[in-house]
């Protein structure tokens, strides 16, 4: 028996190699996918995309912040623009029709107005969480990131050092934070300079501490400062913010558990404890009452 479970464990498990034959299979096919809608989205993204170079469009810069860095993502992003407009207008004109709601001819064209307009702004809705989140991550792991930049700085590293250390560290905890420091370390070693990478980094994460700690390091190289002092300011200052961060968040707990205590909760804690007594009213009361009349 143990022989033959193992056998099937073999021939069901897969190996290592069967494993990695099938991720670059799956790869392959989601490249091939991936192509495919480029391809489709190509023409209707020549219809909605902004006319001059797209380095130099403000978009650009919040791609790079939502960590979107692929060339097929303009396309994707206009393409879907162009479309969903059409998608939504023509959804809402069939749920019209299905729900059988009659409206004259300017109000039906300021719904579908109205159903295009949501559908444009999506992406950019989307694309804006996708920041927000990607942003909230940098910023909650960046203390943590201070400190270890700290302890590898007072323990003898140098600052380039220090940040493919950090870097490493970070990795399994906040990959975005961990990339952007690792790109940081690569445009140091292809040539920029130390404060030109920094103030790169500020500008890809879009955080407004990641932007002082850049002018910071710089102010520490351009004077000489000692960098270890600085770093040990900044990450306290970084450790408060996110303390406060936490307590404006418990504190706009209660006023968001409100609404949904009053609709969903209270009705159902009022009915079990009003239940008893009003089937007794109905019961009792109301038929001594009606005796007496």
């Amino acid at each position: 028996v143990t022989g033959v479970s193992m056998t099937l464990l073999t021939w069901l498990v897969p190996n290592k190699s069967q494993r990695r034959l099938q991720e670059l299979s799956t790869s392959e096919v989601k490249a091939d996918w991936v192509k495919t809608v480029v391809e489709i989205a190509g023409p209707l993204a020549k219809l909605s995309i902004p006319e001059g170079k797209w380095e130099d469009s403000p978009i650009r810069l919040r791609f790079i912040n939502a960590g979107i860095r692929t060339p097929n993502a303009v396309v994707l992003f206009y393409g879907a623009k162009t479309l969903l407009p059409l998608v939504f207008a023509a959804g809402a004109y069939i749920a019209l029709q299905i729900a059988g709601k009659s409206f004259d001819l300017n109000m039906l064209l300021l719904l579908l107005l109205l159903a295009a307009t949501l559908g444009c702004y999506l992406p950019n809705i989307a694309l804006g969480r996708a920041v927000k989140a990607r942003q909230l991550e940098i910023f909650d792991n960046f203390p943590d990131a201070a400190d270890l930049m700290l302890v590898c700085v007072e323990a003898g590293l140098g600052l380039d050092a220090a940040l493919v250390r950090v870097a490493d560290e970070l990795r399994t905890k906040s990959s975005a934070l961990a990339e952007e420091i690792h790109l940081t370390n690569l445009e140091t070693r292809a040539g920029g300079t130390r404060a030109q990478a920094l103030r790169n980094l500020g500008l890809r994460t879009g955080v407004q501490e990641i932007n002082t700690f850049a002018t910071m390091l710089s102010q520490a190289d351009k004077f000489g400062t000692s960098i270890g002092e600085s770093l040990r300011v900044f990450s306290d200052d970084l450790r408060h913010k996110r303390q406060l961060r936490a307590e404006e968040l418990a504190a706009k707990l209660p006023t968001k558990m409100l609404f949904p205590l009053i609709l969903c909760i209270f009705p159902a804690v009022s009915m079990v404890i009003l239940g008893p007594a009003g089937v007794q009213v109905y019961r009792v009361i109301l038929p001594m009452l009606a005796g007496q009349h």
